[in-house]
């Protein structure tokens, strides 16, 4: 054991940690699944940019990449954001009046992972549906209607 660990740890003893709880990792009211949305709407983006993308011009081979780099990042993003809203927010209670739930998050992760292995459009709408789909879950939980709004409709 080293020094510093050893100190802590009479600290430690000398003057205990208090204990703590929490139902959730953060405090409550910083969940929100608008984040995987822009980052759904950013991935639908990309997509309809490379699709639009004269492949034979100067340059484009470039923009291409850095398309498809940006793509796969926030469908990556998609995917982290979802499931921390999964994972940390949705509690038992939520499961008991929205059975489909894990399906409805399963669905969505599957599909961020078919919209980085394609370039479609479809696909892509497809993302926000399923996110559209759990938006309207989330904000029930909290008994509250909230409106489904895109910032690229």
């Amino acid at each position: 054991m080293t020094l510093t660990a050893r100190l802590l740890q009479g600290l430690d003893r000398l003057r205990p940690a208090a204990v703590v709880s929490a139902h959730c990792d953060g405090p409550c009211g910083v969940y929100d699944p608008a984040s995987a949305r822009i980052a759904a709407e950013s991935v639908l983006a990309m997509a309809q940019k490379m699709l639009a993308l004269d492949l034979d011009a100067d340059g484009s081979l470039n923009t291409y990449s850095r398309f498809v780099l940006i793509k796969e990042e926030q469908a990556e993003l998609v995917k982290r954001e979802l499931n921390v809203l999964w994972a940390d927010y949705f509690k038992p209670v939520h499961l008991e009046a929205h059975p489909n739930l894990h399906e409805l998050f399963w669905n969505a992760e599957k599909q961020a992972s078919t919209c980085k292995q394609t370039v479609s459009v479809e696909a892509c709408q497809e993302l926000l549906s399923q996110i559209e789909a759990i938006h309207n879950v989330f904000w029930s939980t909290k008994g509250r209607e909230v409106a489904w709004v895109l910032a690229n409709p």
